[in-house]
Parts: structure tokens; C-alpha cells; sequence
């Protein structure tokens, strides 16, 4: 096997990785400094989604007759501005790798809306999705089964401009070299084939073909989950670096707190195909309002013993329900110590409690001198009170 070339541009140590918490490791900015990316707050979305719904049917009999469905996405909203990264974060199963599938067009929505520039893309056909094809590309998890192992690497990374009918300038042999050097990898690299290659090298391999088209939007299904701990950091840290160099926006899936706070400017939380806590890196983990968002910030392992004991574990009653039956009303409120007759009766829309800060809870987290009461509806009160 080829000797890893992993080694450079480490912003965090290996030996940090595993033990890295959600109170350390901010995203820097370009300067590296510790003040995360500023993405342009007044410019239109990228990536606007709307009611975004995927239900896979479940069939029974000769007829194939629909018995039911399994809710894996089921009303999801949000937005993604330019040169932003989204992470969106939850348990196995809440329906974030659907939602990846969804707004790359890998899959078709059931219902909702998802815009990209401006432009409806939610039901284009196959001919009319092609060139939008080179805006929006895809970052896989499984680094060994997303690479044809019967291709060489070259082939491999020049598939996007074959099946697009681009001819990059100076040739497509010179361009894809160009591509592997950028990501870390040698361009002698070119004849060889995935099986001599490191998990960290065929993940940069997957990164070099998405980034093949000079693509506006990335979603990263989980890219480093398949990887060795070590090589965990290098991955994330070449992402961070190429989103500076390329000016790449990214969707970010991922189930690792910590991965995601060093990679994320805001970031959406999921549980069994709702978003219920959407906000800025800093507000969602200084001070999570959702309680099934509180209960993953107390799982994270903190490797300072003196800080272990100034905090409190909070242990998760039950199992996920199954998404071909939720529950009633909000969905975590099988499972949270704080439901009410009125958690299993209204489901709790998605609101802006602070700036930049949206939870979809009947009883959140606030602190002192906080109101439960969305801001809009605050401002519009006192508006009518002045009246």
C-alpha cells in the first residue's frame, strides 16, 4: 500500500481529535485567528429549502397496495448563504444523509421546495439537471465503496468532465494532476488504482472529483466518519482549507459534535426528519435551547477531569421511535424530561428565540430574562401596544 501523505496543513493534532469537545477548537478564520468566517449576511441564499419532505412507501401484497411510509425527511426548512458552511448534526436515522441525497438531486423529494440561485430545481428533469450538475457536488462517506476500483484514479477524477463534455485548458490529463496536487496527493498518482491507496488518500481522491467542475455548493455525507482518528483531522483541516482557497460553500453532515463545531459557521439539528434547533456555532453551544440538543452537548466526552465534574450527564429515556410511526405533537417528547399534555397535541414550529438562533420547542433552554416568545411576534406586540 502507498505510504500516506497526509502530514501536511494539520490546524489540529491527531492526538487531539479523539478527545477533542465541543467547548474547544473554534473554526478559524482565513487569517487563523480564533473569529470563524464571516459568510455575506445580506446576500441572497445559495441554497434556499422549503418544506422539503421524503417518505419512502411501504408496500404489501401482489398489488404492492401502500400500507404506510417511512418519514425520513418530513418538513425540513432552511437556508445556505454563500461561502457559509451548514452542519447539520443527529442520531443515526434522523434523515440527514436523505436530506444530503435531496438537495444534491441524488433522490426525489416527495414534497417541498429546493432553489438553488434562485432557480426551482426540485423536480427539473434529467436533461435540465445536468448543468446544474456542475454547481452542486457531492462528497461521499464510504471512501472505499464511492470509487470504482476497476478505474484507474485519473479516470476516476476526469468522469465530471466526460460526462459534462468539458475540455479543461491545457488538457484533461494536466487538470486532473492539477486537481490531485491541490488535495494533498502526488500527480504521479494518476495510473494507480483505489486498493493502493490509504482510506485519508481515497477520501482527498473523492474530494479531487468533486471539486473537478469548480463546484458553487459541496455536501460532505459524513466525510470523515469512515476514517482513522488521525487522519479525521487532515481531511477536516483540507476542506477548511480549500473553502478558503476556492471560496466553496458546504453542507456538512456529520454525527460527531466536535467535527462539526470546528467545521460549521451555523448548524441545524436534527431528530427523526425535523430540524428542531437551527442557530450561529457560538449561540448553539454555548446555550442550546433544544433538550435533545442539551443531551448530545453533555455526551461529548470533555478529557480535562476538572471540567468533567462541572457539568451534568443527561441520559436519553427510551429508544428513537420508529419514523414510520412518530409520535404525536413534537416528536423527542417520548424522551425529554421536560414534555407536557401540550408537547403530545401541538407540534412546536421552528422560531427565532434569540438572533440568529432558532428552536422548535414548547419549553426551551433560555437563560435568565429570556422569553419563550418568538422575536417577531415580541416586536410586533409592542408595535401594536404603541399604537
Amino acid at each position: 500500500m502507498t505510504e500516506t501523505t497526509d502530514d501536511e496543513s494539520k490546524k489540529i493534532p491527531p492526538q487531539q481529535a479523539a478527545g477533542k469537545t465541543a467547548a474547544e477548537g473554534p473554526k478559524d478564520g482565513p487569517d487563523g485567528s480564533g473569529t470563524p468566517r464571516q459568510p455575506a449576511g445580506d446576500a441572497e441564499p445559495l441554497l434556499r429549502v422549503r418544506g422539503l419532505v421524503r417518505h419512502f412507501p411501504i408496500t404489501k401484497g401482489l398489488l404492492k397496495r401502500q400500507v404506510g411510509a417511512v418519514q425520513a425527511v418530513d418538513g425540513i426548512d432552511f437556508d445556505v448563504r454563500p461561502g457559509e458552511t451548514l452542519g447539520v448534526v443527529g442520531e443515526s436515522g434522523c434523515g440527514k444523509s436523505t436530506m444530503g441525497r435531496l438537495i444534491t438531486r441524488l433522490d426525489e423529494p416527495t414534497g417541498g421546495a429546493i432553489e438553488f440561485e434562485g432557480t426551482d430545481i426540485t423536480h427539473l428533469s434529467t436533461g435540465k439537471l445536468r448543468p446544474m450538475r456542475r454547481d452542486i457536488q457531492m462528497i461521499f462517506q464510504d471512501p472505499y465503496g464511492s470509487l470504482n476500483p476497476r478505474h484507474t484514479i485519473g479516470g476516476i477524477v476526469s468522469t465530471p468532465f466526460r460526462l459534462q463534455g468539458v475540455e479543461p485548458e491545457g488538457g484533461v490529463k494536466k487538470e486532473v494532476q492539477r486537481l490531485l496536487e491541490l488535495v494533498g496527493l502526488s500527480p504521479e498518482h494518476y495510473n494507480r488504482y483505489p486498493h493502493e491507496f490509504s482510506g485519508g488518500q481515497r477520501q482527498r481522491i473523492g474530494i479531487a472529483r468533486a471539486l473537478a467542475l469548480k463546484p458553487k455548493l459541496v455536501v460532505a455525507d459524513e466525510p470523515v466518519s469512515a476514517l482513522d482518528v488521525s487522519i479525521q483531522a487532515q481531511v477536516v483541516n483540507l476542506m477548511d482549507d480549500l473553502q478558503d482557497e476556492l471560496g466553496l460553500t458546504y453542507v456538512i453532515i456529520a454525527h460527531d459534535l466536535s467535527v462539526i463545531r470546528h467545521v460549521s459557521d451555523r448548524i441545524a439539528v436534527m431528530y427523526l426528519g425535523k430540524i428542531v434547533e437551527l442557530g450561529d456555532r457560538q449561540s448553539l453551544y454555548g446555550a442550546p435551547m433544544h433538550p435533545y440538543t442539551k443531551a448530545l452537548m453533555s455526551a461529548v466526552p470533555v478529557p480535562d477531569p476538572k471540567r468533567r465534574t462541572d457539568r451534568d450527564r443527561i441520559l436519553l429515556k427510551g429508544d428513537v421511535p420508529s419514523p414510520i410511526n412518530p409520535p404525536s405533537g413534537c416528536r423527542f417528547r417520548t424522551r425529554c424530561w421536560k414534555a407536557t399534555e401540550e408537547c403530545a397535541t401541538t407540534e412546536p414550529p421552528l422560531v427565532a428565540l434569540r438572533t440568529g438562533h432558532q428552536v422548535a420547542c414548547h419549553h426551551p433552554e433560555l437563560k435568565p430574562g429570556e422569553s419563550a416568545v418568538p422575536a417577531g411576534a415580541k416586536a410586533a406586540g409592542k408595535a401594536a401596544t404603541d399604537g
